[in-house]
C-alpha cells in the first residue's frame, strides 16, 4: 500500500485507494481475513470482512469510497496472504481440487479424523415439489440424490480443517484430564484454572505436535484412493522444512 501511494491517482487507480488506508492498516483491520484464509474465504468475503472494520471506524463517509477501498484492501491482503503462505495456500488447492474430483462422480466427500471419527459432507442438491390443498400451495424442499458439486468442494477445506482442530483439542482435554487438570473449551479457546495455565499451555504444545507428526495428509490421500479406485486425484503439495518440535517452545504459538 505504500509503494501504491506513491504512484499517481490519474494513472493509477489503486494509489487514491492506497493513500485513504493509510494509517488505517492495522491487526483489527486484516485479522478476520488473515484468519478465515485457512478456511478459504473468498475474495468476496475478505471484501465484506473489511469493509465492515472500517465502517466500524467511520473514516471513510462516502460509500463509494468505502467500497472502493475495501475492494483495494481484501485484494492486497490475500495477495499478500498468497505469497507469504504459499504452502498453505497449495494445500488449500488440494483439497478443494480432490473434493471436486470426487463430487464430480456425485459422491459426497467423506473422511475420518486423526482420532477415527468419521465425517460426511451433507450438501445436496434439492428439489421443490408442490402441495396443493383446499386453501393454498405449499412449496417443500426435499434433498435429492445430486450432490452440490461447488458446495462439496468450497466447503470441504475449512471442515477438513475444523475436524483437526477438534481432534486436537480433544487430545488436549483427554491429556489435560489425565493429568488431573479441569479443561473447557470452544473451537480454538482453551480454559483451565489459572494456577494450571502453565502445565495446559504445555500439554496443548505437545498434543499439536503429536497430530502433526502423523502424515495426516497422505493417509487422506489414501483413504480417497482405496475408496474411489476408479479416480484419479492431484499429487501431494510439497512438504515444507518446518521444524515442527519448534512449537514446544514457541511461546506466541497459543496465548
Amino acid at each position: 500500500m505504500q509503494r501504491d501511494a506513491l504512484k499517481d491517482p490519474a494513472t493509477d487507480r489503486d494509489a487514491e485507494c492506497a493513500r485513504v488506508l493509510l494509517g488505517q492498516v492495522d491487526r483489527k483491520l486484516v485479522k478476520q481475513t488473515v484468519m478465515t484464509s485457512v478456511y478459504g474465504v473468498t475474495y468476496i468475503g475478505a471484501r465484506d470482512q473489511i469493509r465492515k472494520r472500517l465502517k466500524e471506524r467511520g473514516c471513510i463517509a462516502d460509500e463509494v469510497a468505502l467500497f472502493s477501498a475495501s475492494c483495494y484492501a481484501a485484494r492486497t491482503t490475500l495477495t499478500a496472504l498468497s505469497e507469504m503462505f504459499n504452502a498453505a495456500r497449495s494445500i488449500m488447492t488440494w483439497l478443494g481440487d480432490c473434493a471436486k474430483i470426487i463430487a464430480s462422480e456425485n459422491h459426497p466427500v467423506r473422511w475420518t479424523t486423526p482420532l477415527g471419527l468419521p465425517v460426511v459432507q451433507p450438501y445436496r442438491k434439492f428439489a421443490r415439489q408442490l402441495v396443493r390443498t383446499s386453501l393454498q400451495v405449499l412449496a417443500l424442499r426435499q434433498e435429492t440424490d445430486k450432490v452440490m458439486v461447488k458446495r462439496q468442494k468450497s466447503a470441504f477445506p475449512p471442515n477438513f480443517v475444523h475436524s483437526l482442530d477438534g481432534s486436537h483439542m480433544m487430545m488436549t482435554a483427554l491429556a489435560c484430564k489425565e493429568a488431573g487438570l479441569s479443561f473447557a473449551g470452544v473451537h480454538d479457546s482453551y480454559w483451565t484454572h489459572a494456577a494450571n495455565v502453565e502445565k495446559m499451555n504445555h500439554i496443548l504444545r505437545e498434543k499439536f505436535v503429536e497430530l502433526y507428526s502423523a502424515p495426516i495428509l497422505e493417509n487422506l490421500l489414501e483413504s480417497f484412493e482405496t475408496s474411489f479406485p476408479e479416480l484419479t486425484f492431484p499429487p501431494l503439495p510439497d512438504r515444507g522444512d518446518f521444524e515442527l518440535n519448534e512449537v514446544l517452545n514457541s511461546p506466541y504459538f497459543f496465548n
